[in-house]
């Protein structure tokens, strides 16, 4: 099949569940890659979270932050479902800045992603990753403010109701009335800008070796492995990667690497049509969207840029 069709493929699959987004897979030692809408920014969710620990482990790297250093983290008494870890506890807690930093990406921990910008403000993330030259994504806001979106204020059994204003409300330039949601004030990056971040965590250049092998040890050890992983985890081969979820967005990028020496770099970014919170059958197709594109590309076949 040529990579033509192989995309048109991916996005029949796509709409028929419902979804469209935006994907990218790259060779991290080629350069080749094939994917559709990859420049186009989507609100970025917890996938902040990456570049958060980038520029606190640059920040280690530098002596200018000690990991060990113990934070008191005020209770998020989080009770609507879906926050982890901090989110939840009822009790003040005393955490180290290197524990914070495992709470923030491998469980997508708000409250610590938080203590953590409390040290490394986003204009400070932002900064950092201009100096990395790291571009394309936009940090403007703590993870924190994820959680104040109509979904937080409406019961269990009207949750559909904030994810229909979620897909009704955007605007052509995707704005939104929703700021979390809205690129141009949300926290953002495109398909690109994400598999971007994720070469120079892999094959470092400008970002320390020991921050980057401690971000890949973090996204190696994420839990949440509902979306692609089903499709790339196998004994030949290690998944690391990083979910955003909110509302109806959908996000994960990772790392394959597989037995072979061979590693690809995924992005997917995807929004749902469909106002529902749990939705299983659309993470399945993103995996398999995604390894459509990741096994057309192992072939050795010219590289597309879509």
């Amino acid at each position: 099949m040529s990579a033509t069709a192989v995309v048109r493929n991916a996005q029949d699959l796509l709409d028929e569940a419902g979804l469209h987004g935006a994907f990218l897979v790259r060779d991290l030692d080629t350069g080749a890659e094939i994917g559709f809408d990859t420049e186009t920014p989507y609100p970025a969710a917890s996938l902040v979270k990456i570049p958060l620990a980038v520029a606190v482990l640059e920040r280690v790297a530098r002596g200018e932050l000690d990991p060990a250093t113990p934070v008191d983290v005020p209770p998020g008494r989080v009770t609507t479902p879906g926050p982890t870890g901090l989110s939840r506890f009822r009790h003040p807690a005393r955490i180290a800045v290197d524990d914070l930093l495992y709470l923030s990406t491998c469980i997508s921990d708000s409250v610590a992603a938080d203590a953590l910008f409390d040290l490394v403000p986003p204009a400070a993330v932002a900064a950092e990753l201009r100096r990395l030259r790291v571009d394309g994504i936009a940090v403007r806001h703590r993870a924190g403010d994820l959680a104040d979106t109509p979904a937080e204020r409406l019961g269990p059994d009207e949750v559909h109701l904030a994810h229909s204003l979620a897909i009704g409300a955007a605007t052509p330039g995707q704005g939104h009335p929703v700021a979390q949601l809205d690129v141009n004030r949300a926290n953002a990056g495109s398909a690109r800008a994400f598999v971007d971040l994720l070469h120079a965590l892999w094959r470092p250049s400008t970002i320390h070796e020991a921050a980057a092998t401690r971000v890949r040890a973090l996204m190696g050890d994420n839990l949440h492995r509902q979306r692609l992983a089903p499709d790339f985890t196998s004994d030949a081969s290690r998944w690391s990667s990083k979910t955003g979820t909110l509302l109806h967005l959908r996000h994960e990028v990772g790392v394959v690497e597989h037995a072979d020496g061979q590693s690809y770099a995924v992005a997917a970014l995807t929004a749902s049509r469909v106002p529902a919170a749990a939705q299983p059958g659309s993470e399945a197709t993103m995996a398999q969207v995604a390894r459509s594109l990741h096994d057309h590309l192992r072939t050795g076949t010219m590289p597309w840029w879509g």
